[in-house]
């Protein structure tokens, strides 16, 4: 595959991993709840790591300066070819100023989340594309910029009455049913039926993360990320048969 996927790893995944990916990204750098800078950075790094920063600690009065400083250490020490700002939390004027500060500082580097990453010269980090959408339609508001794509194993499950469908993201700790392949979607589904509504269950398997990943280099896509607890042994390598049956 000519596009880089990497696999987000714990310091704790890193440490204990019998055999560390080619391709791995450090999850994560945190704000500091007790200082004005970050948290967990990495003391120890694979060269070629992509370095990540989320907000699931809250910026608060942090100093963007100090950040942009320890960043900077980190990302030139181990030759970090990423350094991928993962905020979720949305409408924060400090999570959007820091953005901002880092986008200038990193300009080669810095690749920013959806909530962030309007108006910014930069990458953006889309979330994954859901099973049941075709991943040109997915991709096409942001046909302009350059793009990374997250990839999941998680399911959707779409429920169908009278009225209406309601889709749900459900993850999966159970086991799956049975299903059918869907190729233009890269995904499978099942269908059951009840009197009263019909549940769509569509999931990816690693395969057809592959073959989407296959499509997403067609399309432009730069780079893709997956958690290494989903997919510790990354991806296989996508079925001819699947990507000729989908180019059909």
């Amino acid at each position: 595959m000519a596009i880089a996927h990497y696999l987000a790893m714990t310091g704790a995944e890193l440490a204990a991993a019998a055999r560390i990916p080619e391709r791995a990204a450090w999850m994560a750098c945190h704000f500091s709840p007790y200082g004005t800078g970050l948290s967990n950075l990495p003391v120890q790094l694979p060269v070629g790591t992509v370095l990540m920063l989320n907000d699931r600690t809250p910026i608060s009065g942090h100093d963007p300066q100090r950040i942009v400083q320890q960043l900077g250490t980190v990302l030139e020490k181990w030759n970090c070819p990423a350094l991928v700002l993962d905020f979720q939390r949305e409408n924060n004027p400090e999570t959007q100023a820091l953005t901002s500060w880092l986008v200038q500082a990193y300009p080669e580097l810095t690749v920013v989340s959806l909530p962030y990453a309007y108006g910014l010269d930069c990458p953006v980090f889309l979330p994954p594309c859901p099973p049941d959408q075709p991943l040109e339609d997915f991709l096409a508001p942001w046909k302009d910029r350059k793009i990374w794509l997250e990839l999941s194993l998680e399911r959707q499950e779409i429920v169908l009455t009278a009225q209406g469908a309601q889709r749900m993201p459900r993850s999966t700790p159970e086991p799956l049913p049975a299903g059918q392949a869907e190729p233009r979607l890269h995904c499978h589904y099942a269908v059951q039926c009840m009197d009263d509504q019909a549940v769509f269950t569509l999931w990816r398997t690693p395969e057809d993360l592959a073959q989407l990943l296959a499509q997403a280099e067609t399309l432009g896509v730069l780079g893709a990320m997956s958690l290494y607890q989903q997919l510790p042994e990354g991806l296989p390598e996508p079925s001819q048969g699947r990507q000729s049956e989908v180019a059909q």
